[in-house]
């Protein structure tokens, strides 16, 4: 799960000399710290005169340290101090010297989260978005509605992080840093003691001199230390360490990791106690508006005495009802007004300015009648003011219940974060390994090479190689393997699982952010930000969604309202109490306040998210809505054969000898000939001769030295040993190689390749000596898995660099029907392209390196978890446990979930579809039925909650192919 460096692998060698380049040496500037250097390629120098210009007005720059420019390679290097200046200051200022220097190339962008505060809609999300991609140096910025985060691609030396949060919270949201994109390798720690400048240069210069640590940075205000380090030398054990050795006395200074836990959880607690707090401080206001308004009228006693008139036509309860009204408009409900301030000034519309607009119009229509029941003797009007407050009541009922659910989306990724444990026992040992100490100290404190003890019950804290003991551990929380696996000396664990019984010795390899469980996190993190494209849909509704509902809300109005004064309907429509404009004005408000732009935009993101952490708790990793989508669409999958159809721990089965050389000297030559190959068939013979040389008793260690060492994709591998040619693959790399195959050799490998066996042969100096029989056993369930497949209406077909025979054996054993044999890496990604030319959306499931090209190809690329980084950083799907039938979870997921967004869009569109026209008061001359306001509000809020717990019944899915052997279970008891 570590990263690899693919951009490097795809970013082209030469560029155009036309453009310019901007190289940032990254190993320059960490090395030294206080500089960097940038490298321009300058258009329009024609002599040293102009190079010298250059040089003379870059070099005078305050924090520029040197210049060198070329014109003859019209390029210009200079190194400079970020902190008095930056690489866009000194373009410019080429630039001002009528020099061409064209803008900066993608090759040193930073990447940071951002905790975002205050979204409500899509709206929102989408106006954070242009906020950011304003801000000068930003390339790339997503922005996740149900995930409340931002990631942001930016230009380190021409933005930062605090410009960035700057730029969110202008636009009228909170914003919080959650970690830059360099924050791997970086620990924060919180420093108790150092009380002055003098002391802030003490801890630096102590942690610079430590041997690993490449940058420290020190926040004096909030005495927090952040050291930049490689984990291969150091670690924050070693480093706390070191800040409490300094200064002149021991123990001057306190170090303590500064870590803010759980931040998203806390902060989501603290928004639901926050809508809880001001729903029942409205209801506090808003149940009285509604008694004095609704219910004491009726009742005799007390409808007397509201119906007291102060003075004029100003009675008791119109005077309470304003007086109970006014806080819940101003004080509770400030966040809309807020909201919809932010939202115009960036010119646009959200839900906040329909809330605004409804309450503002019933309100201050309320207000004006109460003024002229104050001013005169003989109007009569009805006030509104339960509408207002009402209507916020319910707002901000539906928005606590909203967040309630919301928060309930991201519980699997929640549970994944929780299974490391807090402590670990560290072991402290002797030269001879003997243990002679153990301490309790934090997981976070662990660091690469580290001892750990672990006991019966208790969790792996990192990922690590059992190096003393043997038990079996639950992995089932990682992998989703129900059976608990065997571990021994040499085998791996990963961190987050349990162990059950034996106490195992445990060395960390991988610590903090590298863990398997921490990359599963992130790569959950990231999918759940990734906007899949069905989202378009709604993105498009809500650009024209707020105004759209403005207007109909006006010609809603104007509908009832001049017909009304015109009499062209009945008299009789119209309630007792009121007139034509204030029927026409309540249909209006309902109209504003029915709509609901919010559920449309958490249709989408509230269902990936919930899928892609119950994938995620099931051994299924899915990178993105967009992988997440395709899924669904796919009519053919294409295996490969080594290590996915089969277990991919090849064995020699079988050996013969064509010639009179030994079987050990033909081991040998082959030993040394593979021992630089990766490939598991290469594994398999080398493993082989070792079992041959211990069974006969040969003792030499020394294995042959290889020369011009070469491999032959998906045919062999060649070398020079001891002055001999040496050929070791399959009979395609012999007759490529002019090495005659006698048909003795052809009956063999004929009789072998139709057992399913793979024949490796090994030629000497063009004779072929020998040939190793190598069979790779089918996993169990992979002929189950292409059957399932099938009765979903997919096909199956198996591409192989394998030989004909041997592909055909193996596919007739599983049930596929069509093969692709004797395949290499190019090819396999062209036989894709050409069914993809055919119109099927195709997936391609593989494990190898040599699979990654196929896994780009494909529509949906799935790697098998136990495969090569290189092949799981090119696919969409990681396949965490490496079974098969996880293929099938991932596509049945798919398809679940686009059902499930599918059926959110059509409850979103369904309230407005229909409420617009109820609020509208279609209904009313036939039924009577009207919307009031309040009730509209209360169906807004409706909305949300049951897009969001749609989504949420994600989290009943179970895996196909589980319900399949459950029936066949249940369907066998029944029948004995």
């Amino acid at each position: 799960m570590e990263q690899n460096g693919k951009d490097s692998l795809t970013a082209p060698l030469l560029q155009s000399p036309e453009s310019v380049a901007v190289n940032f040496s990254q190993g320059s500037w960490r090395s030294d710290k206080s500089t960097r250097k940038v490298t321009f390629r300058i258009g329009g120098m024609e002599c040293a005169s102009c190079a010298a210009s250059i040089e003379s007005v870059v070099g005078n720059m305050k924090g520029v340290e040197s210049v060198l420019v070329s014109p003859l390679q019209g390029q210009a290097v200079i190194k400079y101090r970020p902190e008095f200046i930056n690489a866009k200051r000194i373009k410019e200022a080429i630039e001002d010297l009528n020099f061409e220097v064209n803008e900066f190339p993608d090759q040193d962008i930073a990447v940071c989260r951002v905790r975002i505060k205050g979204m409500a809609c899509t709206s929102c999300s989408e106006s954070v978005e242009r906020a950011l991609l304003m801000v000068d140096g930003v390339k790339k910025a997503v922005v996740g509605l149900a995930l409340e985060e931002a990631k942001i691609h930016f230009d380190p030396n021409i933005t930062d992080s605090p410009r960035l949060l700057e730029a969110i919270e202008d636009a009228g949201f909170g914003a919080e840093l959650i970690n830059s994109g360099d924050d791997v390798n970086k620990v924060h720690l919180k420093v108790e003691g150092f009380h002055s400048p003098e002391d802030a240069i003490i801890i630096k210069s102590h942690l610079e001199a430590v041997e690993g640590v490449n940058h420290v940075e020190i926040d004096e205000v909030n005495h927090k230390v952040t050291v930049a380090y490689d984990p291969d030398l150091t670690g924050p054990r070693f480093l706390i360490e070191c800040i409490q050795e300094a200064g002149n006395t021991p123990n001057l200074y306190h170090a303590s990791l500064y870590t803010t836990t759980r931040a998203r959880e806390t902060e989501r607690q603290h928004e639901t106690i926050a809508y809880r707090n001001q729903f029942l401080w409205s209801c506090l206001f808003s149940v009285p508006v509604f008694l004095f308004s609704m219910i004491l009228p009726m009742l005799p006693p007390f409808g007397d005495w509201l119906n007291y008139k102060l003075y004029h036509n100003l009675n008791i309860g119109m005077l309470l009802r304003w007086v109970f009204c006014t806080p819940v408009q101003f004080i509770i409900g400030w966040r809309f007004y807020m909201g919809s301030y932010h939202a115009l000034r960036r010119a646009s519309a959200n839900m906040d300015v329909l809330v605004a607009l409804g309450t503002n119009a019933a309100y201050f229509y309320s207000i004006y009648i109460l003024i002229k029941a104050l001013t005169s003797e003989f109007f009569e009007g009805q006030d509104f003011f339960e509408t207002s407050s009402m209507l916020i009541s319910f707002i901000l009922l539906g928005k606590y219940l909203e967040v309630v659910a919301k928060g309930k989306t991201s519980d699997a990724l929640a549970k994944l974060t929780e299974l490391a444990p807090d402590t670990a026992i560290l072991l402290t040992l002797d030269a001879d390994g003997n243990i002679i100490s153990e301490t309790e100290i934090s997981t976070q404190l662990l660091q690469r090479n580290d001892v750990i003890k672990i006991v019966p019950g208790s969790k792996v804290p990192v990922d690590g190689v059992v190096v003393k003991g043997q038990s079996h551990v639950n992995e089932s929380m990682i992998t989703g393997e129900a059976n608990p696996i065997a571990k021994r000396t040499g085998d791996k664990v990963i961190g987050g699982t349990v162990n059950e019984n034996g106490c195992i010795i445990v060395k960390a390899t991988h610590v903090g952010s590298e863990t398997a469980l921490s990359q599963i996190v992130q790569l959950v993190e990231v999918a759940q930000l990734a906007r899949a494209p069905v989202q378009k849909l709604a993105d498009k509704i809500s650009r024209f969604f707020v105004p759209t509902v403005v207007i109909a809300a006006f010609v809603t109005w104007l509908g009832w309202f001049i017909p009304g004064e015109a009499q062209l309907y009945p008299r009789s429509w119209i309630p007792k109490a009121m007139d034509a404009f204030e029927l026409a004005l309540q249909f209006g408000i309902s109209v504003l306040v029915v709509a609901c732009p919010c559920a449309l935009g958490l249709a989408t993101p509230t269902a990936v998210m919930v899928a892609t952490g119950k994938g995620a708790s099931q051994g299924v990793l899915i990178k993105g809505g967009n992988a997440l989508e395709k899924a669904h669409k796919v009519k053919t999958v294409i295996f490969d054969k080594t290590g996915t159809l089969t277990v991919g721990r090849p064995t020699v089965v079988q050996t013969k000898i064509f010639t009179k050389m030994s079987l050990l000297e033909l081991c040998e030559l082959a030993t040394a000939a593979e021992i630089n190959s990766e490939h598991p068939l290469a594994k398999a013979v080398i493993e082989h001769s070792k079992k041959l040389q211990q069974q006969y008793g040969s003792h030499n260690d020394h294995l042959r030295e290889a020369k011009d060492f070469e491999v032959h994709p998906s045919t062999g591998v060649s070398a020079s040993i001891g002055g001999k040619r040496v050929l070791v693959g399959n009979k395609r790399l012999m007759l490529s190689s002019q090495v005659l195959v006698s048909p003795e050799i052809e009956d063999y490998t004929f009789d072998m390749e139709h057992l399913a066996r793979t024949c490796v042969l090994v030629a000497v100096d063009g004779v072929i000596h020998g040939a190793f029989a190598v069979s790779d056993p089918l996993k169990p369930e992979a002929g189950r898995v292409v059957s399932f497949l099938n009765s979903m209406g997919i096909s199956s077909i198996m591409v192989t660099g394998d030989n004909w025979a041997t592909a055909t054996a193996i596919a007739k054993e599983v049930g596929i029907n069509k093969v692709f044999a004797e395949t290499d890496p190019v090819g396999k990604a062209d036989k894709i392209r050409d069914l993809q030319a055919k119109g099927l959306t195709v997936a391609m499931v593989g494990d190898g390196i040599n699979d990654s090209p196929a896994l780009v190809a494909a529509d949906v690329g799935m790697a098998i978890g136990a495969g090569t980084d290189i092949a799981i950083e090119a696919a969409d799907v990681v396949l965490i446990k490496s079974n098969l039938e996880d293929v099938v979870t991932a596509i049945d997921l798919s398809r679940k979930t686009l059902a499930r967004i599918r059926l959110n869009y059509v409850w979103a569109l369904g309230y407005n579809v229909l409420g617009m026209p109820i609020a509208a008061g279609i209904l009313y001359p036939f039924t009577g039925i009207r919307l009031p306001p309040w009730l509209a509000g209360a169906c807004m809020a409706a909305s949300s909650i049951s897009v969001v717990c749609s989504s949420l019944l994600l989290q009943s899915y179970k895996k196909p192919l589980q319900i399949q052997d459950a029936e066949i279970s249940g369907d066998y008891l029944n029948s004995v």
